[in-house]
């Protein structure tokens, strides 16, 4: 796939941003691979620890401007923290958003048009791929995505029976629906197949409050007392984004806590 030579998405090009994270591979294996999915040829970029034996498996789902340099470093970041984990490229048949620089040009002619039915077997593709690396013990499956993947995550978790947990940051809980998205996370609180811990901002232009509380009435109604909402007053959307001027450091790091000991309590580990 093309990239820009930063690896970041032209949309959301860093420049020189003092916070941007950059972790190494020293001590893993890291690198693109390719997933084959109902015939289609999918770029993944794939990290995991550098010895013997299988590793707990976390499937990383992409922001709304595809897997870029922000989404594979947060592969490396699973790795080092003893996790297989794998990013697909969920765009791939429907257009290259990596030289895009307007986000209203990739949701129209990228976004829009990537069905989550498609999205959600792509997803088992790379559980399949895993496995078959022997490098993944997919018994031990989670899956955690940011923006356009959080809410993917949410929809994943109603579908994977075999999956042990999610972790959802600032994913849309509802919207207009469409062919390609039918239904959203409010109207599948009910049929989660296992716990999800959503990571949310006060201060999301995109996710109001109320739709949060609303998410969180409805995964008590259905009686998901394992499934949970953080929600951090003073954040914004995308507050994990350390490329990005919203990256708000603390609100982060205690939701990348969070996330790991979900995954621990869960039997992600």
């Amino acid at each position: 796939m093309s990239q820009n030579p930063s690896g970041f998405a032209a949309a959301v090009e860093p420049g020189a941003n003092p916070n941007i994270i950059t972790t190494p591979t020293d001590g893993l294996i890291a690198g693109w691979v390719t997933v084959v999915s109902n015939g289609a040829e999918m770029p993944a970029y794939r990290a995991h620890p550098d010895k013997p034996g299988k590793f707990p498996t976390v499937l990383v789902v992409q922001e709304i401007f595809g897997l870029h340099e922000h989404i594979r470093d947060v592969c490396r970041r699973l790795a080092k923290a003893g996790y297989y984990a794998i990013a697909l490229e969920l765009y791939v048949r429907e257009g290259d958003t990596s030289k895009m620089t307007d986000v209203q040009e990739i949701i129209a002619k990228v976004v829009s048009r990537v069905p989550d039915a498609q999205v959600l077997a792509d997803l088992d593709a790379s559980v399949a791929f895993a496995e078959q690396s022997g490098k993944a013990d997919t018994s031990r499956l989670g899956i955690t995505g940011f923006c356009w993947g959080g809410r993917i995550v949410w929809l994943y978790a109603t579908h994977n029976p075999d999956l042990k947990a999610g972790v959802a940051w600032y994913g849309r809980l509802a919207g207009p629906t469409s062919p390609n998205q039918p239904k959203h996370p409010v109207d599948l609180a009910g049929t989660l197949r296992c716990p999800v811990l959503g990571l949310y901002g006060g201060k999301d232009y995109g996710i109001s409050v109320e739709v949060v509380e609303q998410m969180r009435a409805n995964l008590k109604a259905a009686g998901k007392a394992e499934s949970d909402i953080i929600l951090y007053p003073e954040a914004e959307h995308g507050f994990h984004a350390d490329y990005r001027p919203m990256y708000k450091k603390d609100d982060a790091q205690d939701g990348w806590r969070r996330m790991l000991e979900h995954f621990g309590k869960r039997g992600v580990a």
